[in-house]
């Protein structure tokens, strides 16, 4: 049998076809090293060749090479020059495909559509459009490129009149109708334009029921998805995607259930779903059942606890995200820096910084006022201020954080101090300016001051008060003592009283035994709130250093009835990047609570000696001293600030952060506690700081 012959010519072609796939697709893989290592072994290299190597480049972000061996080509053809500008039109670089364009020798239909994607792609629709009513010829693709164009800048009416001008209509074309008239709500003739399409996809369908979606018509979007005739992952993301989004996580959850496949984009958003809805634990069971996780997964559940409360869970999550060599992303580091300032942990904060630092993101001004909050709350007003001073061109949300800080802080002065430099530089304040402001002058006592700010804010700085700025003013006077002054007000405001407000009044009426307008502002209270039991406490606060045992009595019978409980008090401390928690009455909580106790007990003798005397008037019950003695004494911050004591070397500042306003007991003691101990003792209630040395606050016992 005679041999075949393979004519070289045809043999080489082979030869040369196979070495080109080679190189693209070490391309597709990003590695150009081993494309340009085929592409310089090849014995016989022709025009596709240097055109797939060419195109390699670009692929991989390498313009300039690509420009270097298209100046280097032995020839080119039409197909050679429409690669060069393609590529400088996927990388962006639409100055330099211009000059392309210009210099081509000859152009074809393909030429001209790349040019006016380019102009389509930045965003220049006008010279996109003067461009392609100059096209000698159109195909399909142009005419659907500049329809793509009039639709993103929202010329959604040019868009129709182009669209009934085309001379032939693809499913593409006939879909970015639909996707335009969505997005601008007008969803009748997105509508029509479905019901017309000659043909239809999944991306068609998709797209129809994504606009229901955006524009919170889901039972629409449902009675389409079920008639859909084929579905994909992104159909039921999409419709998945409405019931999370409008809050109907039960419907979400069934759909869910029935997905024949779970994308990780649909699990996330199952995750923020259930986390928006309070359903931690089911938000946790989505994420733990993943198989796949992206960046995405370990942000949504790390905002969900961030969101609810979980501030430990959130950290050890951080923690395992590391472990798992998930490299932490801007979303995650800002949740996890709001988890630290919440739970005051200082090292962890100071670690995050670290890693923003790292990232470079933290030149961004948002990051920089998450910051300066993260170290004011931490009780490190010195790392904040140096956030602060840190960037020339600050924004007001900056200067609100800082002045925020002073005012937690009990630093008055130079909380007005900040807002006097800020209005020099001619930045206007906003209304959280003014709550920064007038908390400052509250926990300062400063009256006076406080009353011309918000007289100024109306008729000097044009922001109208709001009520947060009236619960700011009733706390200003009631704190000076001022109680009927703050009951005008409340009564005079153009709007109803909220909860605050009154919780502001009931607070000043326990501090000044103001027993009528306590029992006013409790009821108001009652009325909005029901389930709190914050007032009746407080109430009954009042009622028990009067003797009233009957009334406090009858008060609990209320609260029982009405099955409200109150909140426990407790308290935590960071020792080693570890947050140990705390719980009043509680002394046996802590695996170190022999310690503890024994610490407590050398204390009391201490402070016994220092002339301390427990308060009995902030124990609530009936009791003999003793029992109330027994009370005080375990307290959580109290409990806290004891093991503080024994774990934190000096002259390191015991950071102690509690859910509640700190009672004047443990206040007093505290104070004492330094003095004896000689230790900086940083104590942040639900209100505000206070820094106990030397036997003194910084509160100057005005809280």
């Amino acid at each position: 049998m005679p041999l075949l012959l393979i004519p070289k010519r045809v043999y080489s072609t082979n030869v040369a076809s196979s070495f080109n796939s080679l190189i693209s697709r070490y391309a597709r893989l990003g590695q150009i090293h081993n494309a340009r290592k085929i592409f310089d072994q090849m014995p016989d290299r022709n025009i596709a060749s240097w055109n797939s190597i060419i195109a390699a480049y670009f692929q991989n972000s390498q313009p300039g090479d690509a420009q270097k061996l298209f100046d280097e080509m032995p020839e080119r053809n039409l197909i050679s020059w429409n690669a060069l500008l393609s590529g400088y039109v996927k990388n962006g670089m639409i100055t330099e495909a211009t000059k392309v364009f210009d210099l081509m020798p000859e152009r074809n239909v393909v030429s001209w559509t790349a040019m006016v994607r380019g102009y389509v792609q930045e965003g220049m629709i006008l010279e996109a459009e003067s461009l392609f009513l100059r096209m000698p010829e159109k195909n399909v693709v142009s005419w659907t490129v500049m329809l793509g164009g009039l639709i993103q800048e929202r010329r959604i009416d040019d868009a129709r009149r182009l669209f009934n001008e085309m001379p032939e209509k693809d499913v593409v074309a006939w879909t970015n109708m639909i996707g335009g008239y969505c997005q601008e709500g007008r969803l009748a003739e997105a509508r029509e334009i479905f019901d017309e399409m000659p043909r239809r996809n999944v991306v068609s369908w998709t797209t129809m029921i994504s606009g229901y979606v955006q524009n919170q018509r889901v039972d629409v979007a449902r009675k389409l998805f079920e008639v859909m005739p084929e579905k994909n992952e992104v159909s039921w993301t999409a419709m998945l995607m409405g019931y999370t989004q409008c809050g109907r996580i039960q419907e979400a959850s069934e759909l869910f259930e029935v997905m024949p496949m779970k994308p990780v984009i649909s699990c996330n958003l199952m995750i923020l779903g259930f986390g928006d809805n309070g359903e931690v634990d089911k938000a946790r069971r989505v994420f733990d059942q993943m198989r796949e996780r992206d960046e995405g997964t370990w942000n949504a559940m790390i905002k969900v606890y961030e969101r609810r409360g979980f501030y430990l869970e959130a950290l050890d999550l951080f923690a395992s995200m590391q472990r798992h060599r998930v490299r932490p992303n801007f979303p995650s580091l800002i949740s996890v820096l709001s988890v630290c300032a919440s739970l005051a942990s200082l090292d962890h904060g100071r670690q995050i910084h670290g890693q923003l630092v790292r990232s470079q993101f933290d030149h961004d001004v948002y990051v920089a006022s998450v910051l300066i909050t993260m170290y004011v709350k931490c009780g490190n007003l010195v790392n904040a201020k140096l956030v602060f001073d840190s960037f020339a061109a600050k924004d007001v949300v900056m200067w609100n954080s800082i002045i925020t800080g002073y005012a937690q802080h009990g630093l008055g002065e130079e909380a007005l101090q900040i807002f006097h430099e800020m209005c020099s530089l001619g930045l206007a304040p906003d209304d959280i300016t003014f709550i920064g402001l007038l908390s400052a002058c509250s926990y300062t006592g400063k009256v006076v001051e406080g009353l011309e700010i918000f007289e100024s804010m109306k008729c000097k700085y044009l922001v109208e008060p709001r009520t947060e700025h009236y619960a700011c003013m009733v706390d200003l006077l009631g704190r000076a003592g001022k109680v009927n002054e703050a009951m005008n007000l409340i009564e005079k405001m153009p709007m109803e009283a909220d909860a605050i407000v009154w919780g502001s009044l009931l607070g000043a009426c326990r501090t000044h035994m103001k027993l009528d307008l306590a029992e006013v502002a409790a009821k108001k209270l009652l009325q909005l709130d029901p389930r709190n039991a914050g007032p009746c406490i407080l109430l009954s606060n009042i009622y028990a250093s009067k003797s009233r045992w009957r009334d406090v009595e009858e008060l609990r019978e209320n609260m029982r009835a009405r099955s409200v409980s109150k909140s426990p008090g407790s308290s935590w401390i960071e020792v080693e990047k570890k947050v140990h928690m705390f719980t009043g009455g509680d002394s046996m909580g802590h695996p170190e609570h022999p310690m503890i106790l024994r610490k407590l007990e050398r204390l009391g003798g201490l402070l016994r000696e220092a002339g301390y005397c427990p308060d009995g008037t902030f124990v609530l019950h009936d009791v003999d001293e003793e029992e109330k003695v027994h009370s005080l004494r375990y307290h959580s911050e109290k409990l806290a600030v004891a093991y503080g004591l024994l774990k934190l070397p000096e002259p390191m500042p015991i950071r102690v952060m509690k859910n509640l306003r700190v009672c004047g007991d443990c206040h007093t003691a505290i104070k004492l506690i330094a003095k004896v101990s000689s230790r900086e003792i940083i104590l942040r209630d639900a209100n505000r700081f206070h820094h106990f040395k030397d036997g003194l606050c910084s509160c100057r016992d005005y809280w």
